[in-house]
């Protein structure tokens, strides 16, 4: 389970700990607000435990610094740095740093204006040997720092949600609302399931915004007519999406039927 890092809290992830049994483990790795004790800690980190941050497919983590030059992320372990007496058994700390940019020069800490680099911390229940069972490596700060970094995905969801109708509610009575809430999480489940198996190869409908996707794709413009018991939708040839909505199409007709 991957947790923002404004939901944890100790209630929370006591929670999550108490949903292992012998049957079953739950692994989380969650978000960390960090204080003034962390940056004593990050502190006491000699410089050899740096190492580079992986992007999800495994390259090196770099931006573009405000120099222009390239950027490495790095992580590091900050478990037995730092005191976790209260929080769950076996909990871990991963901290991460980075060049700040400018726009994150007026947000630093004393701490980070000192070092020259911002922090930014994650707790995970991943043991560091064992990790995740059948995933190779998946125990190590590299690991468990990309795992949490693509929960970027789930705000990026919530965002397109929104544009598709919960950003609005339409009604002052619950129940109305409560509809309408249902039919906008349909709609951005059957969204996300159209660019996973039908819009995969396009990369600019795979990853566009509702609006834009709705504009080239969804209202197409086209012309349906009938004829011997048959419907035939005939597609405006100029419009340079109509390649892509056929082979959409195509393939949401030879997915299998639901059983």
């Amino acid at each position: 389970m991957r947790i923002d890092g404004a939901a944890f809290s100790h209630g929370l992830l006591e929670h999550l700990q108490a949903l292992t049994t012998s049957r079953r483990r739950v692994r989380w790795v969650t978000g960390w607000a960090i204080n003034t004790a962390d940056e004593a800690a990050i502190a006491l980190l000699p410089a050899d435990v740096w190492n580079d941050a992986l992007r999800q497919d495994g390259e090196v983590h770099e931006i573009k610094g405000p120099d222009g030059q390239k950027v490495t992320y790095q992580v590091a372990e900050l478990t037995g740095v730092r005191d976790l007496s209260g929080w769950p058994e076996g909990m871990r700390l991963i901290v991460r740093r980075v060049k700040p940019s400018r726009r994150d020069l007026k947000k630093l800490t004393a701490f980070e204006q000192r070092t020259g680099w911002r922090y930014q911390i994650v707790a995970t229940n991943i043991p560091a040997h064992q990790g995740l069972s059948g995933v190779s490596g998946s125990g190590q700060v590299w690991f468990v720092d990309a795992l949490y970094r693509d929960h970027a995905e789930v705000e990026d969801r919530v965002k397109a949600i929104k544009r598709i109708g919960l950003g609005l509610l339409p009604s002052k009575s619950w129940q109305l609302n409560a509809a309408w809430v249902l039919a906008a999480t349909i709609a951005a489940d059957l969204d996300a399931w159209t660019r996973l198996l039908l819009l995969h190869d396009e990369p600019e409908l795979a990853a566009a915004e509702p609006e834009t996707i709705r504009r080239r794709l969804y209202h197409l413009p086209a012309r349906l007519t009938a004829h011997a018991r048959r419907r035939t939708l005939h597609l405006d040839r100029t419009w340079p999406w109509a390649p892509a909505f056929a082979t959409a199409w195509q393939r949401a007709t030879q997915l299998p039927a639901h059983t």
